[in-house]
């Protein structure tokens, strides 16, 4: 029921208050810090604060506030005041992607900042082509500012902007200063795309993706060029396109090894839409200005990769991780009780710490042993190790952090692909293969060029000549009473070489194949190395040149 309250107060208006806490509306203490309210003896709903509190009354939640201070004849009034900056009665938010904006001056020597005034009153915004997409990338360098869409790459003068005479000479008439001036394309209908994380920049030149074009740019004082077309140029078409997906894109990260001097880039696809076998693939390469070309793959897979002080870091799973380390730290332990056939390791009385990737060795430890977990206690560690093996109690173990080619914890072997093609248009029997370098280097595939698709079944394949694995010098020795003999590379004269053994099946025609012939028959043959699992696993492992002698088959030429 509705109440009439007499008010002597002038220019009064009505406010609600607000009930704290509570289930129903009418519970719990209204928040107000300003009128008593009306008394509840002529209806109204008084302050119900627990100084004023009146049981009857704890449902209401309104209340009469004066707008006059103190409600005074003709004291100030309160009023919504001033509104700065308005330029519109109902102004609505907009998304300039195409747009810089610039605040007011910062100078740390004068004291002044005004890095939060945005002045409509000028002119702070310059806008650029909204066709060529979104702004993606800005850098600055000296009195140019690099502007990166997705679809074009600009530059702009910084605090100038030169006005030139009507005959094109190079004084100019005047100089206006002004934060950012003429934009400026560069040639090339390249950008970004929506990779800002693959920019990187050393010197003058700056690298980057544009996954809508399938390509690795550079940016130099030529201009823009495609070094992904440098003999890579179809591996960057497919892996870029597979990074390309509208609803869930993977990442392309990017970034300088000041310590090798390469552009680092890295394609990660997203995980959810890759099978496991293809999400592992080496996807991070190396691009070297020195030779003008893409170096090598590598097996690690970073959040973020960036240079600090002539060393390469990057993140992974929120740690940081130093690369190109030399650092060897040695911890030593003894094995708690008799391991038998067991990957499970119990260490106590260490001396250090133990880590994810560390090599181990010792007395009777098999070797290529690295851990694979750690999980510490009280009296030491229990470690799991890569390899089954049968350890005395109270062995003395070490596990050293030095390892070439590991990766966040995790150890991988070195690999090269190449290919023999001497007297390209001449049929050849490859007899041998045989390397300069270091031990350590196994062959784990020889396979010569595919002949003609034959009908077989209803199916037409290829067919092709290959050899087994080649051991490398160490894992390929084994004892024949007391001779000891080589099943894989043989070394003489510090170069390591070995016959190759087809192990090829047959093909119709064929009289001789398989293993009851030697050498791989072929135009050409592909070849793949890698370092094996024991020889001084973790250390370094040098390769100078790879050769092969072959023979020119009867009847092809």
């Amino acid at each position: 029921m509705a109440a009439i309250i007499e008010v002597k107060f002038f220019n009064t208006y009505i406010l609600k208050k607000t009930n704290a806490g509570g289930t129903n509306a009418g519970t719990g203490t209204a928040m107000w810090n300003g009128s008593f309210g009306v008394p509840s003896s002529l209806g109204g709903y008084p302050r119900t604060t627990p100084q004023f509190a009146d049981n009857n009354n704890t449902a209401g939640n309104w209340s009469i506030e004066e707008s006059r201070i103190r409600g005074g004849y003709n004291n100030t009034s309160t009023d919504y005041g001033a509104k700065a900056y308005l330029v519109e009665d109902k102004p609505n938010s907009s998304k300039r992607v195409n747009t810089l904006i610039y605040s007011g001056i910062f100078n740390s020597r004068t004291g002044v900042n005004n890095t939060n005034v945005f002045s409509v009153g000028e002119e702070i915004t310059k806008s650029l082509d909204p066709a060529n997409g979104s702004i993606q990338k800005l850098y600055a360098e000296d009195t140019n500012l690099n502007i990166f869409q997705e679809l074009k790459v600009s530059k702009a003068l910084i605090d100038k902007d030169a006005i030139y005479s009507a005959e094109g000479q190079g004084t100019s008439v005047t100089q206006l200063n002004l934060v950012i001036g003429q934009i400026i394309p560069y040639l090339g209908e390249y950008g970004i795309a929506t990779n800002p994380e693959s920019f990187a920049i050393y010197g003058y030149n700056k690298y980057f993706s544009d996954a809508n074009k399938n390509v690795i740019l550079r940016l130099s004082r030529s201009g823009l060029d495609e070094i992904s077309s440098v003999g890579m140029k179809d591996y960057f078409r497919d892996e870029l396109n597979r990074i390309k997906v509208a609803f869930s894109p993977g990442k392309i990260i990017g970034g300088w090894d000041i310590y090798t001097s390469q552009y680092i880039v890295s394609t990660q696809r997203n995980q959810q839409l890759t099978t496991g076998t293809n999400y592992n693939k080496e996807t991070t390469l190396a691009w070297d200005e020195k030779i003008n070309g893409w170096t090598s793959f590598f097996s690690f897979k970073p959040d973020q990769l960036f240079s600090i002080r002539n060393q390469m870091y990057t993140t992974k799973g929120g740690k940081l991780w130093l690369h190109n380390s030399n650092e060897n730290i040695i911890t030593q332990g003894l094995s708690n009780g008799n391991t038998i056939n067991n990957s499970n390791i119990t260490v106590d009385n260490l001396q250090g710490e133990i880590r994810v990737g560390d090599i181990v060795y010792g007395p009777g430890i098999i070797k290529g042993t690295f851990v694979l977990s750690v999980t510490t206690n009280p009296s030491g560690a229990v470690v799991v190790v890569n390899l089954a093996q049968s350890i005395p109690d109270n062995t003395q173990l070490n596990f050293s952090s030095l390892a070439r080619n590991k990766f966040y914890g995790v150890n991988y072997p070195s690999n090269i692909t190449f290919v023999f093609n001497d007297n390209a248009g001449v049929s050849k029997n490859f007899k041998t293969v045989e390397y300069e370098g270091y031990n350590g280097w196994q062959v784990n595939s020889f396979v010569s060029d595919p002949t003609g698709e034959d009908e077989l079944n209803s199916f037409y394949s290829f067919s092709k000549d290959s050899t087994s694995t080649v051991l490398s010098y160490e894992e390929g020795l084994y004892t024949s009473g007391l001779n000891t003999l080589r099943a894989g590379f043989n070394r003489k004269e510090n170069k390591y070489y070995a016959y190759l053994k087809n192990s090829s099946l047959p093909v119709a025609g064929e009289v001789h194949f398989g293993d009851q012939m030697t050498g791989i028959k072929g135009f050409y043959a592909v070849v793949t190395m890698s370092t094996d699992n024991t020889t001084d696993y973790g250390g370094e492992k040098q390769l100078f040149q790879v050769g092969t002698e072959y023979i020119i088959n009867n009847g092809y030429y």
